[in-house]
C-alpha cells in the first residue's frame, strides 16, 4: 500500500497556499495528519532514523520515513510530509563547527573558542554533515517523485549560530567590546546561511513539490522558520542594532518568511520586528510555564494588526476557536494540527467549521 496522498491533490495544496500567503483566503489554513491508518507494507529494515550515522544509507532513512508516512491520511490542507532534522543550527557544521548528537537533540561546539576578532567564518560546501543532508535529500526525490514534501534542515538563527563559535556568555561581551566585529561575523554567517540554503534545495531539485521548513506550512517559493533564540537575552537597543538588519535581509531573499518567537523574552522585540515590510508571519510559542496559547490576545491581535499571518498548535480545536473569536475571524492564520483515525468525525467536523472541507 502506498502513502495514501493522489498527486493530483497538490494542485488544490498549492492553490489554497498561494491564497493564504497572499492573504486573501477567507479561512484559515489546517494543515492535519492523522495516524492509525495499516502501512499496507513491510516494516523498514534500519530500527532507527539516525541521520549522523553513516552506516545507515540513506535510502534506509527514506524508508523508515516511507513507513511512517503510510501510516497516515492527510485531512484538510495536510500533505505528506517529513523533514531534515539534523539538530536546531546544523549551519555551524557547514563553517567549521562540529555536532554531538544525544537521544534528544544535538548540540554543536567549535573546535575551539578564538576571539571574536581573530574569528573568520568560511563556508565548506564539503562538509561531511552538508554532504550528508543532500544525499538524503536525494534519495527522498528519487525514491518519492515529488509526491512527498521535504522541509529544510534547521540552519539556526545567524547570532545563534555565532554563539556556537563564541558562547553566550562571551557573544554578550562582544556586543559591547567588540560591535564592529560582531557585525562582520554575522554578515559573513549570513552569507553561508544562504548558500547552504540554496545548495540544499538545489539537491531537493524540480521534483519537490514545494518549500516547508520544520513546520509544514507549505509555499510554493521558498519558505523559512527564521529564529532567534540569542535574541531572548538582549533588549530591543541591541536586537534593532545587532538582529534586525540581517534578519531584515534575510527576509528580502527568502520568499514566504515566518519567525520563531519563542517565549516571553522575545515579546520585546515584536513591534521591531512587525516593522519588517517582508516578514509574513509569526509563531507564537509562549515557553515553558507561561501561559497557555489562547492567553496571548494582545499578541495575536498585534500581529494581525501589522498585517501579518499567524502560526499556532491545536489538535482539538479548542485554540483556534478562541483565537478565531478574540480576532474575530481566523483568516490569516494557519493551524498545524495532528490527529488520528478513531477521531475521524470529531476532526471532519472541526475542518466543517472553518470551510477545510
Amino acid at each position: 500500500m502506498a502513502i495514501d496522498f493522489a498527486r493530483d491533490r497538490w494542485e488544490k495544496i498549492r492553490e489554497d497556499a498561494a491564497t493564504w500567503w497572499a492573504g486573501e483566503l477567507d479561512r484559515p489554513l489546517i494543515p492535519m495528519d492523522a495516524t492509525g491508518r495499516d502501512p499496507g507494507r513491510d516494516k523498514p529494515k534500519s530500527p532507527a532514523v539516525d541521520m549522523y550515522d553513516l552506516s545507515i544509507p540513506a535510502a534506509d532513512i527514506i524508508d523508515h520515513w516511507d513507513y511512517n508516512l503510510c501510516g497516515k491520511e492527510f485531512w484538510g490542507d495536510g500533505f505528506p510530509y517529513t523533514w531534515l532534522n539534523l539538530g536546531p543550527g546544523v549551519l555551524a557544521t557547514f563553517v567549521g563547527g562540529r555536532a554531538e548528537p544525544t537521544e534528544q537533540t544535538v548540540w554543536f561546539y567549535p573546535d575551539e573558542v578564538r576571539e571574536l576578532p581573530d574569528l573568520h567564518i568560511e563556508y565548506d560546501p564539503d562538509s561531511w554533515v552538508l554532504r550528508r543532508i543532500k544525499d538524503i535529500a536525494r534519495a527522498a526525490m528519487e525514491r518519492w517523485e515529488g509526491q512527498v514534501l521535504v522541509g529544510m534542515t534547521d540552519l539556526g538563527g545567524t547570532l545563534d549560530v555565532l554563539s556556537t563559535f563564541r558562547p553566550s556568555e562571551k557573544l554578550l561581551l562582544d556586543l559591547v567590546d567588540h560591535p564592529d566585529d560582531v557585525k562582520r561575523v554575522t554578515w559573513e554567517i549570513h552569507d553561508a546561511w544562504f548558500r547552504a540554503f540554496d545548495d540544499i534545495n538545489a539537491a531537493l531539485g524540480p521534483l519537490s513539490p514545494g518549500h516547508a521548513a520544520w513546520v509544514p506550512i507549505y509555499s510554493r517559493p521558498t519558505s523559512y522558520m527564521l529564529q532567534c533564540d540569542f535574541a531572548y537575552m538582549i533588549g530591543p537597543e541591541m536586537f534593532d542594532e545587532f538582529v534586525k538588519p540581517e534578519f531584515a535581509a534575510t527576509c528580502k531573499r527568502v520568499a514566504n518568511a515566518f519567525y520563531h518567537l519563542d517565549g516571553v523574552g522575545q515579546l520585546p522585540h515584536l513591534d521591531s520586528m512587525l516593522e519588517i515590510e517582508e516578514l509574513d508571519g509569526i509563531q507564537w510559542v509562549p515557553g515553558t510555564g507561561q501561559k497557555g496559547q489562547i492567553e496571548w490576545p494582545e499578541v495575536y491581535a498585534k500581529v494581525r494588526d501589522a498585517g501579518k499571518l499567524l502560526q499556532i498548535y491545536d489538535w482539538g480545536g479548542d485554540v483556534l476557536n478562541t483565537i478565531a473569536d478574540q480576532l474575530g475571524s481566523a483568516k490569516g492564520i494557519v493551524n498545524v494540527a495532528h490527529s488520528s483515525l478513531d477521531q475521524r468525525d470529531e476532526a471532519m467536523e472541526f475542518l466543517k467549521r472553518y470551510g477545510v472541507v
